[in-house]
């Protein structure tokens, strides 16, 4: 089976199978990946490594089992997602250090949000959009097409606004600027990964990173407040348990926000400056909750092809 058949029927069997089962085959579906140690699986482990750079290969591998169980309970979730009521949603999540952004969004201002692979972020959207703030973000284009058309009619369906990737990222940039500027909305991008050729280099758990530059161009073009956000999940129980109808519910955590740089200095420097400021705030998330980081790919310059990464710095060309 390929991989749009696979998504394909989890879609449609997602949101039908009792929660129990959908636990167990997610559970069941990790174990087997972890076990067979694939090179996601292998990545994941090089990259918690640098996370708990003191861990004993068996302590990395326990936090990678616990990595990938997590990361198949975002899918889980993510497929049945269409099938959950509002009430459950809403019991499903929850808000730390919220007040800020309340107050931006009431006062018809756009919030930015630099996020990272963590948690389930599109059950959070899903919970933002109704308790928070109108949701605004990007998404990669995945491959093959009917598996992102898919995950687009999910986030569609929640009331979030998409964005597609496209392949230099210009005409997303530009689009991004115009929700920044507008408002009320939250604009919430994954940024820990750099999927485009403006990505910045950051030093992250010790070791040189490259991360999306999006979050921090924003606020340096606009002004808008940026709130470094760590997603991951607790464990409910009792009456909240009940009404989520599941032991997992999420945090949306938001770190204070940042300032930005007002001053003469080239507009790189600030962008670098505040891009090192929310790598800092979420890998603080990331240290307390790294099972929950989904990060199967390499982000760290020590791991990328060296010719490659050469090539892609200097197609990305003087900085100013």
């Amino acid at each position: 089976m390929n991989a749009g058949r696979a998504f394909t029927l989890a879609w449609r069997v997602g949101g039908r199978l009792p929660e129990p089962v959908l636990r167990a085959a997610a559970a069941l579906g990790a174990d087997v990946a972890w076990l067979r140690r694939g090179a996601g699986v292998r990545q994941l482990e090089r990259n918690l490594a640098r996370v708990r750079p003191g861990a004993s290969a068996r302590e990395l591998r326990r936090l990678s089992r616990a990595g990938m169980r997590s990361y198949l309970r975002y899918y889980r979730e993510t497929f049945a997602l269409r099938s959950y009521s509002p009430a459950q949603i809403a019991a499903r999540a929850r808000m730390v250090g919220a007040e800020p952004l309340h107050a931006e969004i009431a006062a018809g201002r756009t919030v930015l949000m630099a996020l990272g692979h963590t948690g389930n972020w599109d059950l959070a959207g899903a919970y933002a959009t109704v308790h928070l703030g109108p949701v605004t973000t990007v998404a990669e284009r995945l491959e093959p097409e009917e598996v992102f058309q898919d995950f687009l009619a999910l986030r569609q369906s929640m009331g979030i606004t998409i964005i597609a990737l496209d392949a230099g990222g210009g005409q997303v940039f530009r689009s991004l600027l115009t929700v920044a500027r507008g408002g009320p909305a939250l604009l919430p991008l994954l940024a820990d990964r750099d999927l485009t050729t403006h990505g910045i280099e950051v030093d992250l758990f010790g070791s040189r990173a490259r991360v999306a530059a999006g979050p921090a161009a924003l606020a340096v073009a606009t002004g808008a407040m940026l709130v470094p956000t760590m997603v991951y999940y607790e464990r409910l129980r009792g009456a909240r348990r009940r009404a989520a109808g599941s032991p997992w519910g999420v945090v949306l955590d938001f770190g204070a926000p940042l300032a930005v740089p007002t001053d003469d200095r080239p507009r790189h420097e600030k962008i670098t400056a505040v891009t090192q400021a929310w790598v800092d705030a979420v890998a603080a998330g990331i240290d307390a909750h790294p099972q929950d980081w989904h990060m199967l790919q390499k982000i760290f310059i020590a791991d990328l092809d060296p010719e490659r990464y050469a090539a892609t710095v200097a197609a990305q060309g003087p900085q100013r």
